[in-house]
């Protein structure tokens, strides 16, 4: 049985969190995957979209299996450049503009210059505003306040900031002696952390697989297309390694896999979900099932395009997901040992 080392995972995923990547502007992460199978000697190459597919192969090569998590995260675009030398936003991926309220912010110039900065609410001085507690959090009302010496529109301009240049939000990565992990985006570079460190083991260890399996890293899932291409035909069984969403209701934790059974596209294949369900009993892998009504996930992309695939999707749970998201290696661990019992297990 190969383990999750603990101290190889934290080191690979706060590589993984410290690299911008919002949908769109993904070409950083892509990079730093590359190099990481190619010095684990696993074939590689990248999708017209920019994503990247890994390939081990198995004793079956007629009938294949495709795993997938994405690299791109949440982020934003500048909307305006504002005549008080502040900048408007439109966001890139669901979520809330209070979620970033107050976070420190890069911004991507076209060039590749960057520079820092802060959003926050036009109205956030009490001192100063009345409507400061109550102001909507919205696009008008939320502002990038630039790390320069900018009072006009013409001074953020001659900085080489414009219209459509990529803002990423710092992730704050922390890991407590309790085995908490505490950044943003961990939705999805904790899976995809997994997905990395078990395709190395498994290379390193000579373990055979039963059938080739690709490995899918997409970089559109936030906009809702990641992984919805680029899938063999050979391919039978498709899963979704993403994140277990907590909330009112909801019976996903941080110590356990989530194993979704239904999202806003509907049920997950009913047989392959079974089968990840006995695996995990088998080999005693805590789990929790869950529905999530507002989600999405590459392997329900690839069923709306209209792959002929088995679909399923699993993930550690993830406290406060598009937000500052939370989750404890417990539920890292769980979620790589059903993924690896998946791995060596007959097709359904």
């Amino acid at each position: 049985m190969i383990h999750i080392d603990q101290k190889e995972y934290i080191a690979l995923l706060e590589q993984l969190l410290n690299v911008t990547s919002p949908s769109g502007n993904t070409e950083s992460i892509i990079q730093l995957l590359e190099k990481y199978l190619q010095e684990a000697n696993i074939s590689t190459y990248r999708n017209n979209k920019g994503g990247l597919i890994a390939t081990i192969p198995g004793k079956t090569t007629d009938k294949q299996r495709m795993l997938t998590a994405h690299v791109d995260t949440l982020g934003a675009m500048v909307k305006e450049v504002k005549s008080n030398g502040r900048l408007r936003l439109d966001l890139i991926g669901g979520f809330t503009y209070n979620s970033i309220e107050g976070e420190n912010c890069i911004i991507e110039t076209t060039s590749g210059k960057t520079y820092t900065g802060t959003i926050l609410l036009h109205q956030t001085s009490v001192h100063v505003y009345k409507d400061a507690r109550t102001a909507e959090r919205n696009q008008a009302n939320m502002e990038v306040r630039i790390d320069e010496i900018v009072k006009t529109k013409e001074d953020v301009k001659n900085l080489g900031i414009s219209v459509g240049d990529f803002v990423s939000f710092y992730p704050r990565v922390e890991i407590t002696p309790s085995g908490f992990i505490k950044s943003r985006h961990l939705d999805d570079k904790a899976s995809a952390a997994i997905l990395l460190l078990l395709m190395k083991t498994i290379k390193e260890s000579n373990v055979e697989l039963p059938y080739t399996t690709n490995f899918l890293f997409s970089n559109n899932e936030e906009i809702g297309y990641g992984g919805n291409s680029n899938i063999p035909v050979e391919t039978v069984e498709y899963l979704a390694v993403d994140m277990g969403a907590m909330g009112d209701g909801q019976s996903t934790d941080e110590y356990t896999v989530s194993i979704c059974v239904k999202d806003s596209s509907g049920p997950y294949h009913y047989a392959l979900r079974k089968h990840l369900v006995q695996l995990a009993d088998k080999h005693e892998v805590p789990y929790q099932l869950d529905i999530y009504p507002y989600y999405g996930s590459d392997a329900s992309a690839a069923i709306r395009s209209g792959h002929d695939i088995k679909h399923a999707l699993i993930g550690p749970g993830i406290d406060s997901s598009h937000a500052y998201e939370r989750t404890h290696f417990t539920s890292i661990e769980a979620t790589g040992k059903l993924i690896y019992h998946y791995l060596l297990s007959q097709l359904v």
